[in-house]
């Protein structure tokens, strides 16, 4: 949608009149995170509402393509690694944007993955998708049955561990299955074939270790360790986000200088040129 004063080009979700109440309840929380959220360069942007037809047009910044095809189209096609000051800015945004949702809304996101982060040809690295973000009361939240199984941390999932709750530390585990994903171009754990599988080897097995030589691909010691801090089996020990703005390998990317946009843009055109589908979300 192109809003014509402006001619700024907008992402519009559609909250039809039909939709069950779960789905729309989904809708709404990610309708009203996103309308708090203006004043955080990390979260993608409401520009604002309208009704037509009965149905409801949330009008949404544009990105370009999500990380999930964007780091899949850079390995599966392009034959490429994504270089470690990528990584670091991707880490810095990510962080930052699941802070400002715990200091500023008091909210949890519960799906972080790699869908679920923006990219455009301007540098901009965004959190979106805030349907399944959950209400921390005493900075716990209790909800069992939101997000992508996946990416959940070990406590969400072991059911003895999941009753007395738990907090952000659970998106950090997310996180850093996600940065080991894209850093090494697949999914730090084999395919399961049933939520037993998962149960028994997220809960009861080692936690995915990143190490500095991954199959000839080498990584700095300061990113092997904010991965691994990430991925710390038990939740009590997992560090919170001022423990990770903290970590050196966050202090370096935010100080370094990197072209995103100019990296973004190259990867972008070869998709283009490709016929590759740059996107996942859902936009009539």
């Amino acid at each position: 949608m192109i809003h014509k004063k402006t001619h700024t080009v907008m992402a519009v979700k559609r909250i039809r009149s039909t939709v069950d109440e779960k789905e729309q309840k989904q809708l709404l929380m990610d309708l009203e995170v996103v309308m708090k959220s203006n004043d955080c360069p990390y979260i993608v942007q409401f520009y604002g509402a309208l009704f037509k037809e009965g149905d409801c047009w949330i009008c949404m910044e544009l990105m370009d393509t999500s990380l999930d095809k964007f780091y899949k189209f850079i390995y599966e096609k392009l034959r490429r690694r994504i270089q470690e000051n990528i990584l670091g800015k991707i880490s810095v945004a990510t962080v930052r944007a699941l802070n400002y949702l715990k200091e500023k809304l008091k909210i949890i996101h519960r799906d972080v993955k790699p869908s679920n982060i923006l990219l455009d040809r301007r540098g901009n690295i965004k959190l979106c998708d805030f349907g399944i973000s959950g209400q921390l009361v005493d900075s716990i939240a209790r909800t069992r049955d939101a997000g992508c199984r996946p990416y959940m941390a070990p406590e969400r999932i072991d059911p003895k561990r999941a009753k007395s709750g738990y907090d952000v530390r659970s998106d950090v585990w997310s996180l850093g299955i996600t940065l080991m994903e894209i850093a090494t171009g697949r999914f730090p754990y084999p395919k399961w074939n049933s939520v037993f599988e998962q149960l028994f080897e997220v809960v009861h097995g080692n936690p995915p270790m990143l190490t500095t030589n991954e199959s000839g691909l080498y990584f700095s010691p300061e990113f092997v360790s904010f991965v691994n801090t990430c991925l710390i089996k038990e939740d009590t020990q997992r560090p919170k986000y001022n423990r990770l703005l903290d970590h050196p390998f966050i202090k370096k990317s935010a100080e370094a200088n990197v072209d995103i946009s100019q990296y973004v843009c190259e990867v972008l055109d070869n998709m283009v040129n490709s016929g590759a589908n740059m996107f996942t979300m859902d936009i009539p």
